[in-house]
């Protein structure tokens, strides 16, 4: 009894030893494979810098006669036009200088004509011996004092002039205004040296400065021999944010030395400011082209891996075989494609997505990328 019971546990191990040992015949699943093709055209490149604003013209608004401040009509921030009333400082004292410098003028040209006619009848009577050639002389003498003294009163009532217009103070041309520095009653030292009252930025147009590495501005000179220089190569894109309305310039200026220190360059481009968004000292970044290639093979900046060897690529060859490749970059075109510059042919298909699902080695279903 027990040697039948051991004959049939011993078939059945070795029945199931022969189960286990029997090859699957189950076939792996090829798993399907985005691929594309490189696109293949001419692509400008473009750099970005950063800057900073600074206002066309800026200019401190001065008071060049001293008094109290009887009127401040700007709104601090406000926009002003061009000979616009900003500012009045009491004028009665001028108003009083001036009275005094025409009546010196009416006395001096009074003694004027005294000393003109009186040289007159003296050069009558000289000729008839009535008077002597020092009388004479000294009624000349005393008409050239005459004449002078009424050049000095003359000078002096255009003095007054000029000091009484000085107490109104006008906008030299259009732009933002700055706080004032004075309250209406304060007041202002501006007699001896001129007194700030504040400050106009002239910013319907502003600057944007910014810095470019030496080896840039050498292969932008070396790309402008290559080609006529055309405006669009002196344009620019002026951002204040990520994301934002870009600002449209040209550049006008470039340094005529390169700074020691820094191994850069300085260039200005003047933009234009219909909103009066761009202040001056704003720091913004400016986008410039910096290179063009032609023929350039670009991929999706989405296919490329990156690795402690660099970038690289998963290439499918005929075979539909993955092949891992280590590949060269030089740029971005657009944010979303990476210029190729070593590692991958045109021909060539790369997977485009899901490189986590594929490795070296792996056969796949490659499909094409609408």
């Amino acid at each position: 009894m027990y040697r039948s019971l051991y004959i049939s546990l011993l078939a059945a191990a070795l029945s199931l030893q022969a189960c286990r040992e029997k090859p699957s015949t189950t076939p792996v699943a090829v798993p399907d494979i985005t691929v594309a093709y490189p696109q293949q055209r001419s692509v400008t490149l473009y750099k970005e810098y950063p800057g900073y604003i600074s206002a066309w013209n800026a200019v401190d608004v001065v008071a060049r006669v001293s008094g109290y401040l009887l009127e401040s009509y700007p709104v601090s921030g406000a926009v002003v036009n061009k000979g616009d009333l900003l500012y009045v400082i009491e004028p009665t004292q001028y108003e009083d200088a001036v009275k005094q410098a025409e009546a010196g003028v009416l006395d001096a040209r009074a003694t004027l004509d005294y000393a003109q006619n009186n040289y007159t009848r003296m050069k009558e009577a000289r000729s008839s011996n009535a008077v002597s050639e020092i009388d004479l002389i000294q009624a000349r003498s005393n008409m050239q004092i005459a004449e002078a003294a009424l050049s000095n009163a003359e000078a002096a009532l255009n003095t007054a002039r000029t000091n009484l217009s000085y107490c109104y103070i006008h906008a030299p041309y259009s732009g933002h205004i700055s706080l004032t520095a004075y309250s209406e009653g304060g007041y202002i030292a501006g007699q001896s040296s001129p007194a700030r009252m504040s400050t106009i930025y002239q910013d319907s147009a502003v600057y944007a400065y910014f810095s470019i590495e030496d080896a840039q501005y050498l292969k932008i000179v070396e790309n402008l021999r290559k080609t006529q220089p055309t405006a669009a190569d002196r344009r620019v894109m002026v951002y204040t944010r990520e994301n934002a309305e870009p600002y449209s310039g040209t550049v006008d200026y470039l340094a005529p030395n390169i700074n020691l220190s820094t191994g850069t360059i300085t260039l200005r481009a003047a933009v234009r400011n219909p909103r009066g968004e761009l202040k001056d000292g704003l720091y913004v970044t400016v986008r410039i082209k910096s290179d063009y290639k032609e023929n350039a093979l670009l991929v999706p900046s989405l296919s490329i891996g990156t690795d402690q060897l660099g970038k690289y690529l998963y290439v499918v060859g005929a075979d539909d075989k993955v092949r891992y490749r280590h590949i060269e970059t030089s740029g971005t075109v657009d944010d979303t494609l990476t210029i190729v510059e070593n590692g991958l042919r045109p021909d060539e298909r790369f997977v485009t997505r899901a490189l986590l699902k594929v490795r070296e080695g792996m056969t796949v279903r490659p499909v094409l990328a609408p």
